[in-house]
């Protein structure tokens, strides 16, 4: 399997959430499936069913997210000095050249990104139009709703 690319707060992420899934959830889940096979008839027993059912999402989170870590290339963006490029991991100050809206993105790895807090996965449209660029440089994406032309105010390794 290909590595994947993952900033190192994304690790930690992926690691606190499996910490508490299996300190935390596994052992409610167990707890609430043995409580409700005392209350009788298995085949009858919504709480029985619904316990053995987040018992099953809560395995494969973890297996999701073991596997996910374990063929992760883990980036400490702040090591980084691709000497004022574009690369994974860069945050980017942008100006939209169209409507004159400034915009900061952080290039992370498919599991990070979230639009709303400014982290951009390192395949969308937009970060593939940046990587390699320079502050001044203008990107053009072709995104879904039309071609957006970006300048390149600052790139930071935060």
């Amino acid at each position: 399997m290909n590595k994947v690319p993952l900033t190192r707060r994304g690790a930690e992420k992926l690691q606190e959430e499996l910490k508490r899934l299996k300190t935390v959830d596994r052992p409610r889940i167990i707890q609430a499936i043995a409580d409700a096979r005392c209350h009788g008839d298995l085949k009858e027993n919504a709480e029985y069913h619904a316990a053995r059912e987040q018992q099953s999402f809560a395995e494969g989170r973890i297996k999701e997210i073991e596997s996910k870590l374990s063929n992760a290339t883990i980036i400490d963006v702040a090591a980084l000095d691709a000497g004022g490029k574009v690369v994974f991991g860069a945050t980017v100050d942008l100006a939209d050249e169209d409507s004159g809206e400034e915009l900061t993105y952080q290039i992370v790895g498919e599991d990070e990104a979230d639009i709303k807090q400014g982290l951009i996965s390192v395949g969308s449209p937009i970060a593939r139009a940046l990587i390699g660029k320079q502050e001044g440089d203008v990107a053009t994406v072709i995104a879904p709703g039309g071609e957006r032309n970006l300048e390149i105010l600052e790139v930071r390794y935060e």
